[in-house]
């Protein structure tokens, strides 16, 4: 029994405890040695980003990428706007290696988190490591356990934690603003030009296997001959990638868990297909159109739905409440609206009782109201706070390992087409 309450609590527990750093003295003019690992697409605006957010705080020393033409972009841009230029690293153990780095940026390849993050923390760095969290449920959870035996700091990115906007989506609903919630709609859609598939970004015709360092870039994935479309956009394929379910919906159902306070789902069940691009030149094995029904075992249904040929609905999340509707739209504005029990029929009267009547309908804008576009550049800026013993993380290991998991159970249903059952007592999927 007492086994069974351990791994029923794990998740739990760890993330309770997750605090600031003790970390050694300092001397108030001293930065955070930063080693930058990944400079491709979101590597490289997160330069821009963490200057943003902490420039006074730290420094980037060194960055490390397995494309030379990625490393002379990075350090154009580091020269530009951080005024230095850093030393440069093919493999992260070398990055590791350096005594004076205190801390990571890993933005890389889903399936490079595991080891990257792992050595990172037995170099006694503090990670920010993207989300997902790993690649599959057991290297997440290889990750708590190694980060539980150190003081270090980590941070996963599903930075709409940090978003002022979804901050006061929680406020509202602890507020009471839309009674109970048993029913949740997510959805992210996208599209792009015939020309222009989803998820595939331009390859630099310069790329080739000379300066490209293809099996560093592998890792632990299966190995095969040089292939820039896989190396340029590995979103696409199941061996560097959750497609959909780990690249978008872990955002969503990650930030449905925060507002509402949950962790994991009791159980899943995917569909989806490749629908919209399917030429024939186009190898992609990840869908490109997805929906997830989740069920909570407190009474929460979560439905989840992703399209990568239409674009007109956009992005969102709507609470829907028993008195009321809260609506984060495209992470930009939020929206409430107190619950009129008369079917939305055209002059129908308000049947709400008055202490819903007396609920004010309302839009915030984030940009306008908290000057942010997301909530990335304030997800850097704790994570340096957290650092520094400012702050706690808001997005600790195993946070975002009960975000990765609802990605997780979405690909295996898909996989199998079979319904999921996570079991929070053994840490273990099942089928239904």
């Amino acid at each position: 029994m007492a086994d069974e309450l351990n791994r029923r609590n794990f998740l739990k527990t760890a993330a309770l405890a997750a605090g600031p750093a003790l970390v050694s003295a300092r001397a108030a003019n001293d930065k955070v040695n930063i080693g930058w690992i990944g400079v491709g697409t979101r590597g490289y605006a997160g330069l821009d980003w963490l200057h943003t957010a902490a420039a006074n705080e730290v420094q980037i020393t060194a960055i490390c990428d397995t494309y030379q033409g990625y490393i002379a972009r990075a350090k154009d841009r580091m020269q530009t706007i951080w005024g230095n230029t850093p030393k440069t690293h093919v493999d992260y153990r070398e990055l590791l290696a350096d005594k004076s780095i205190d801390a990571v940026y890993i933005m890389t390849p889903e399936h490079l988190h595991h080891d990257m993050t792992i050595a990172a923390l037995k170099a006694g760095k503090h990670v920010y490591i993207e989300k997902p969290l790993a690649h599959t449920i057991e290297e997440g959870f290889d990750i708590v356990r190694e980060w539980q035996k150190t003081d270090r700091i980590v941070q996963v990115g599903t930075q709409n934690r940090s978003s002022s906007l979804y901050k006061k989506a929680k406020e509202l609903v602890q507020q009471g603003m839309v009674g109970d919630v048993h029913f949740v709609r997510a959805f992210w859609y996208r599209n792009g030009l015939p020309n222009e598939p989803s998820w595939r970004y331009v390859i630099p015709p310069e790329a080739n296997p000379q300066n490209t360092d293809w099996n560093r870039f592998l890792g632990t994935a299966p190995k095969r001959d040089w292939d820039p479309q896989r190396y340029f956009q590995w979103r696409l394929y199941w061996d560097y990638s959750g497609g959909i379910s780990t690249d978008l919906l872990v955002h969503q159902t990650d930030i449905v868990n925060f507002m509402l306070d949950k962790t994991t789902p009791h159980s899943c069940m995917a569909s989806g297909g490749i629908y919209r691009w399917t030429d024939k030149t186009d190898d992609r094995d990840v869908p490109d159109t997805l929906s997830a029904i989740y069920d909570y075992s407190d009474r929460l249904q979560v439905n989840y739905s992703c399209y990568l040929g239409n674009e007109f609905f956009g992005y969102g999340e709507e609470i829907c409440g028993n008195e009321g509707t809260l609506r984060v739209m495209n992470r930009q504005d939020l929206y409430f609206e107190p619950e009129m029990y008369n079917a939305r029929r055209p002059n129908a009267p308000n049947r709400a009782p008055d202490a819903i009547k007396a609920r004010a309908a309302l839009h915030i804008n984030g940009p306008q109201e908290y000057k942010e576009s997301d909530g990335a550049i304030n997800h850097f800026r704790n994570f340096i706070n957290a650092i520094l013993g400012k702050e706690k993380v808001i997005a600790p290991p195993p946070v975002g390992q009960q975000a990765a998991i609802s990605g997780h159970i979405a690909t295996l249903s898909l996989k199998n087409q079979k319904k999921v059952i996570w079991d929070e007592g053994t840490n273990k999927t099942r089928f239904a």
